[in-house]
């Protein structure tokens, strides 16, 4: 077997230079919290494939779900000759999302194609053309979803002219925003919306219900449910991107739940099904059946393989109560974080929900982001087998994202060399 050092040469000449990585060692074999690389090495793993792998690698059942449906057929195109996993699949989703009301769904590829075909939906729900956004969100790498997201170095920088009628408004972020309340932050984004765009011109108002890439920020209580109050008054499409907050991450099944709040439509990808590309859109059946027959689709979506996963993941999730495993891994990585905090002055915020944890790190005794301590703290976990992440707008997050399945003796030691990372 070629070793991480060899194949990082073979990837020198053979893949592009554009498609980054967070580590240059390359994965064997991965289970549970952990991963080996081809050279015999095991890293802690704190990114689950960035909220992907929330039932593990290799999880049993997903492996027994994915053997057999390959052996029967691997695809057909659900807009040839349909199946009956996408069926299920989609039930699935209907009865688990936020809501009592009657829903649809529709199956697709990636988190983008996601949020693209919501926006679709919306528009041609509504007959209206604007789509309303937030200011650190973070949708997708498309031409539209790179509209939609804010940050322009590495997702946006020189891949424009963007798609239209994308407007952007001020993020509850209690950290950088005064510390306004939920009420009055979500009253100056309506403010702004109604100024700028003319709400009888909104066709959705998309937004993360816990923000991703942007850095895990966690708005105010109350801001989403008065987002929520107003998009329905104003006749607004209100779409929850919980692409990388659904499916357990968070506490709750997701995101959304936390405070009650009902999207019109949800978009779902990352931890649907096990690490097989799957995503969806999910909402009231009113809007899903707008769209005309064959408006809505794409040849692999909800391809059997994948759909196959997802049932065997979302069982995995009900048996193991995984929403409560991350409910018990957050109280346990916040007490830590908390104490690195405290002796820190480099952390400005411990932040999150669940299993869904970040720190922002500052110049001490100020707000302003410090990404190169962040990227110091994240060098020093991979060199001593911990694998994590940065994100933020600033680039100055530490976010921390284990599988869902991890022991607690593999959290511990994870949490061990954080500790050791800041301590150096």
């Amino acid at each position: 077997m070629a070793s991480s050092d060899e194949l990082h040469k073979r990837r020198g000449a053979a893949v592009a230079r554009g498609v980054g990585s967070t580590i240059a060692s390359y994965v064997d074999h991965a289970s549970g919290g952990t991963i080996v690389d081809v050279d015999g090495r095991e890293w802690i793993d704190f990114a689950a494939g960035i909220a992907v792998t929330n039932v593990g690698n290799s999880a049993p059942r997903v492996v027994e779900a994915v053997r057999a449906q390959v052996e029967r057929f691997t695809h057909t195109c659900f807009m040839v000759a349909p199946y009956e996993s996408y069926v299920a699949v989609c039930e699935q989703l209907n009865a688990l999302t936020p809501g009592t009301f009657d829903k649809r769904s529709a199956l697709f590829n990636s988190g983008a194609e996601a949020v693209e075909n919501a926006v679709k939906i919306a528009r041609h729900a509504t007959g209206r053309p604007a789509v309303v956004v937030f200011d650190h969100a973070y949708h997708g790498r498309t031409n539209l979803t790179m509209a939609l997201t804010a940050k322009n170095m590495p997702y946006k920088h020189r891949f424009g002219p963007f798609a239209g009628e994308v407007y952007r408004v001020p993020m509850s972020y209690p950290l950088r925003d005064g510390g306004l309340d939920g009420s009055t932050a979500a009253a100056r984004a309506i403010e702004t919306i109604e100024k700028q765009v003319g709400a009888e011109n909104v066709a959705a108002l998309l937004i993360e219900p816990i923000q991703g890439e942007g850095g895990f920020v966690v708005p105010a209580p109350g801001f989403l449910p008065a987002l929520r109050e107003w998009a329905t008054a104003a006749g607004v499409v209100f779409v929850a991107d919980e692409i990388q907050t659904g499916f357990c991450r968070t506490g709750d099944w997701f995101a959304c739940e936390h405070e009650g709040v009902e999207p019109d439509l949800v978009t779902l990808a990352k931890g649907i099904a096990g690490g097989l590309p799957l995503a969806a859109v999910t909402g009231r059946a009113d809007l899903m059946d707008a769209v005309h027959v064959g408006g809505l689709g794409g040849t692999y979506g909800g391809n059997p393989i994948a759909c196959a996963a997802a049932l065997a993941s979302i069982a995995t999730m009900h048996e193991l109560d995984l929403a409560g495993a991350a409910r018990r891994i957050g109280a346990a990585m916040t007490a830590r974080l908390r104490a690195v905090a405290d002796r820190d002055p480099g952390v400005a915020e411990v932040r999150g929900r669940g299993a869904m944890l970040a720190v922002e790190i500052v110049r001490p005794g100020t707000l302003t982001p410090d990404p190169v301590a962040a990227a110091a703290v994240s060098a020093a976990c991979h060199a001593a087998g911990l694998l994590t992440l940065t994100c933020g707008t600033y680039g100055n997050v530490l976010r921390f994202l284990p599988p869902l399945v991890i022991s607690d003796a593999e959290l511990r030691r994870g949490l061990d060399i954080l500790d050791e990372a800041f301590g150096t």
